[in-house]
């Protein structure tokens, strides 16, 4: 019996539709890893039953859209698509189709129109399609995978005793995965649809219960997701909708082998929305893997850039200057105002965090080798004030959702440009403004050129000596850096 069955709004118009060639629809686009395994997979799938995945009418108002005010519209908006049989974007909430007991949620969130993300993914999603999607964070992407996952659920038999999840989402961090709970948990109340957060760093007792009690959407990271699977806790039997966040994330972190294996035991008719917010090689090529007959939405270009919102500053110095060029900032800018400082290693963070507290600065550190309930102590005093200076690994570059960050100090450069961007990225959000002081040394030469394409396209000025960097100059000695004396004295950041 379909979950819609017992629903007063106008179920009947979903629950009548037939997917779009659901369960034998011909074989995935993108070929699977081997033939081996796409055997195995067709054999563990036999019986299956035919599920519906189509669920998108177009509204009047949509329908009358000339193919001018959708270009015109797609235009203002910066949405490019690709992809056969796009399509128009909804340009208010009561155009998608939504029942209404969704459309309650969102007035009841305070929203006022969908984001561009929105407005042209919910009916690529909602149509039952594979769908790519590039947008930066914060750009409405959660809830343009998880109110067509709540239809979708609805849409699909009940859960029987040992029937793992209908919706699976794979993030890379544990703090990504709990915000998108927290999602499914506000929107999915009104159908009843429970969802659970699986990630590691946490006992697994609480997580295997939920399991086991049945629950309709599981947000994971993949570690502990085939930890679980391995341990017969869950299957994923039932998966009919499978979203990839942040993949490109997801692949630096070196998550690719987990992700296929994972994949792997999903049935392969399933719909699978892939999103990134940067569109390297390897992840077009794990979507290769994984999609069929896709559609493709891009909010922006496709090109890295940066938040023009966020004023960029980037000083040459040595390595062994950063300790006091931090002091000397934080003396200039420390307002109260939240600050995030990002290093590259675990050993880093601790040291720096334990030298500034020593020196009477309020800081506290972040990172993977954190217990889950220390993290969640740091982010919770980050949050409020309490300790409004915050060193992270990039564990916290992305997913890491805090209001009011006014400023992000990088002071070891991260390992590439995208990170960079995703980095600076945590200030400047909802369209506030934000700054960013980067620490650059000769060891980051090599970033020099991509750094100044991304400075200049976001309208901000280069210095003589990065520009001479990015020339493939040496950087200045540190004799030469050292005649001048920490930010202050009308010493301006460039």
């Amino acid at each position: 019996m379909s979950r819609y069955d017992g629903r007063a709004a106008d179920a009947g118009s979903y629950r009548d539709r037939r997917s779009e060639g659901a369960f034998g629809g011909g074989s995935r686009a993108f070929s699977a890893p081997s033939k081996a395994d796409a055997s195995a997979a067709a054999s563990e799938l036999d019986g299956l039953p035919r599920f519906e995945k189509n669920f998108y009418v177009e509204s009047p108002a949509v329908a009358g859209m000339t193919e001018e005010e959708v270009e015109a519209y797609r235009r203002r908006r910066e949405i490019t698509v690709d992809g056969r049989d796009v399509p128009k974007p909804v340009r208010e909430f009561r155009d998608v189709g939504f029942p209404e007991y969704v459309l309650q949620e969102i007035t009841k969130a305070g929203f006022v129109e969908p984001t561009p993300i929105q407005s042209q993914g919910w009916p690529m999603a909602l149509r039952g399609r594979d769908l790519i999607g590039i947008a930066e964070t914060g750009s409405g992407k959660t809830l343009a995978y998880l109110l067509p996952a709540i239809v979708h659920v609805n849409a699909q038999p009940i859960l029987s005793p040992g029937d793992g999840p209908i919706v699976l989402v794979l993030a890379p961090t544990r703090e990504l995965a709990v915000q998108i709970q927290q999602e499914a948990t506000k929107f999915g109340a009104s159908s009843k649809i429970k969802s659970t957060c699986i990630y590691g760093g946490v006992p697994k007792g609480p997580q295997v219960r939920d399991l086991q009690k049945g629950v309709e959407i599981v947000i994971a990271t993949p570690g502990r997701l085939i930890d679980m699977i391995e341990s017969h806790h869950t299957n994923l039997r039932r998966v009919t909708y499978l979203v990839l966040d942040e993949a490109d994330r997801m692949l630096d972190m070196g998550f690719e082998p987990q992700i296929k294996k994972i994949v792997s035991q999903i049935r392969p008719d399933r719909q699978t929305l892939y999103w990134s917010a940067t569109w390297p090689k390897e992840v077009e090529q794990l979507a290769r893997n994984f999609l069929f007959d896709p559609y493709k939405v891009t909010i922006g270009s496709e090109d890295l850039k940066a938040n023009h919102a966020i004023v960029q500053h980037v000083e040459i110095l040595s390595e062994s200057q950063k300790y006091n060029k931090l002091v000397n900032l934080l003396e200039d800018i420390m307002d109260g105002s939240r600050i995030l400082i990002f290093m590259d290693t675990k050993k880093g963070c601790d040291q720096t965090t334990r030298q500034l507290r020593m020196d009477g600065w309020p800081a506290l550190s972040i990172h993977g080798d954190k217990s889950q309930a220390e993290r969640d102590w740091v982010l919770s005093e980050f949050k409020s004030g309490k300790s409004p200076i915050m060193t992270a690994t990039d564990v916290a570059a992305r997913g890491l959702d805090v209001k009011d960050v006014k400023y992000v100090i990088n002071y070891d450069f991260p390992g590439s440009l995208e990170d960079y961007v995703h980095r600076i990225g945590r200030t400047g959000r909802a369209g506030a403004k934000g700054t960013a002081y980067t620490f650059f040394t000769a060891a980051n030469a090599r970033f020099a050129k991509e750094l100044i394409n991304i400075l200049e396209e976001a309208g901000q000025k280069v210095s003589s000596e990065l520009a001479a960097m990015g020339r493939g100059a040496p950087p200045p000695s540190s004799g030469y850096r050292d005649r001048y004396r920490g930010y202050g004295g009308g010493r301006s950041w460039s």
